[in-house]
């Protein structure tokens, strides 16, 4: 149970040095190479932020752990909606200036709709995973389609563009994208494994592990990005890379498991956290384009999701109590 323990909290630090790596590594490498910074700032650098929850949930299916990839999929969009937001947003009070984010919070409350739409038949099997996946490849072409017509003078691709790193040579920028994806894969592996010990030790399922240690713990490292951007005042960088994970984790991570290990879902998955995570995503939906708040998510707003948030952990705990 100890070493179990160390390797949940080893696993989840090296996951987030290896993702910062990871990142930092692929986008200078997209810039050296002469990929425009908008294009790397939706795609490599929105793989690169969901690439440990994407390799947690390969290897969980893997294993034969399919319930750790679906929690975390769906648990880390409730943490980064109500945990994320929430704690950011008490304290700076973020405002959506961007024409390109208010056109994707659509996109992403339809691929949440569509993902629970999917998932209706309580089962995930390998045609659902292709198309989901299939759907992240139309996600991210949409994505490009507003960023390259809404590109000029747009905060958020401002914003993104100052995040690229640009003084990172060729060949360290390949060092560190080889050294950042083995770490991700050697602590995934790490994270796995303890995640399952600790599960069966208390005698709760994959899928609440998912949901709160794993889904928590591979949010971190965005929580933090999010205070430091809304610290900057790059209010809609601090949103966009919530929404943009947010559609990563039901296409690209949801979608693993399908195609790793096809089966049926638990139905608690549909009975409550798909629907938590429906309804703070029309929360963050309403919130982000409502003409009465102007796109603001004010310290009110912000306690209400935190608050939403340490509910809905402490109802998990008291059903697996209960049970």
């Amino acid at each position: 149970m100890l070493l179990a323990s160390a390797a949940i909290i080893v696993g989840l630090t090296l996951l987030v040095w290896g993702a910062d790596r990871f990142v930092i590594g692929a986008a200078a490498l997209a810039r050296n190479l002469g990929v425009p910074p908008l294009l790397i700032g939706l795609t490599v650098v929105g793989f690169g932020t969901s690439a440990p929850e994407i390799l947690v949930s390969g290897m969980a299916a893997w294993q034969g752990n399919p319930g750790i990839g679906i929690g975390n999929a769906i648990g880390s969009n409730i943490a980064n909606i109500a945990l994320i937001l929430g704690t950011t947003a008490l304290i700076a009070p973020l405002t959506v200036q961007s024409d390109m984010l208010r056109r994707e919070y659509p996109l992403l409350l339809a691929v949440s709709i569509g993902a629970f739409l999917l998932l209706w038949d309580g089962d995930l099997d390998q045609l659902d995973g292709i198309l989901l996946l299939l759907g992240l490849v139309i996600s991210m072409l949409l994505l490009v389609r507003i960023g390259l017509n809404r590109r000029d003078n747009d905060p958020l691709a401002v914003e993104m563009e100052a995040e690229i790193p640009g003084d990172v040579g060729t060949g360290a920028s390949i060092f560190w994208f080889a050294i950042g994806l083995v770490v991700l894969i050697i602590s995934s592996r790490m994270l796995v494994w303890g995640a399952v010990e600790v599960a069966t030790a208390f005698g709760v399922s994959d899928l609440v592990i998912g949901l709160t240690i794993v889904a928590v713990g591979t949010s971190l490292p965005e929580l933090a990005a999010a205070v430091m951007s809304a610290l900057k005042n790059e209010h809609d960088l601090a949103i966009g890379n919530v929404v943009g994970s947010n559609i990563w984790n039901l296409l690209a991570v949801l979608g693993v498991p399908g195609l790793l290990a096809p089966g049926l879902i638990p139905p608690e998955v549909l009975s409550r956290d798909m629907l938590v995570m429906l309804a703070l995503t029309l929360a963050l939906f309403v919130m982000g384009r409502s003409s009465q708040t102007h796109g603001v998510i004010n310290r009110l707003e912000g306690g209400l999701l935190l608050t939403c948030f340490i509910a809905y952990q402490a109802w998990l705990l008291w059903q697996t109590g209960a049970a």
